[in-house]
């Protein structure tokens, strides 16, 4: 018997959940200065639904960079806001709901 999602009641391989969640979600792009004049770049609003371990671990693939999941955002060395919005956009995020600063 297939496994059943908690949420919307369709089996797993049906389930509707993640891409209903990366289309509602807004998504916030900035970069800060750290010490020593090191900017970072911070992707905040990534709900638990989207799995924002793994899209941390594909942003930092894609842009060849380190970075982590922490605090409820992602954080990527160096500045990368222009790309960002391409590879969210590639991976099933709404572009309306992009906000890059």
């Amino acid at each position: 018997m297939a496994e059943v999602c908690k949420i919307c009641g369709l089996p797993k391989d049906l389930c509707v959940c993640v891409s209903i969640a990366k289309g509602e979600t807004k998504i916030k792009v900035y970069t800060e200065k750290r010490r020593f004049n090191k900017k970072t770049t911070v992707v905040e609003g990534i709900e638990k639904e989207s799995n924002p371990d793994k899209v941390a671990k594909l942003l930092k693939s894609k842009l060849a960079c380190g970075g982590t999941f922490k605090e409820g955002r992602i954080e990527l060395q160096g500045d990368h806001k222009s790309k960002i919005k391409k590879i969210l956009i590639e991976n099933g995020f709404d572009e309306a709901n992009i906000e890059v600063d």
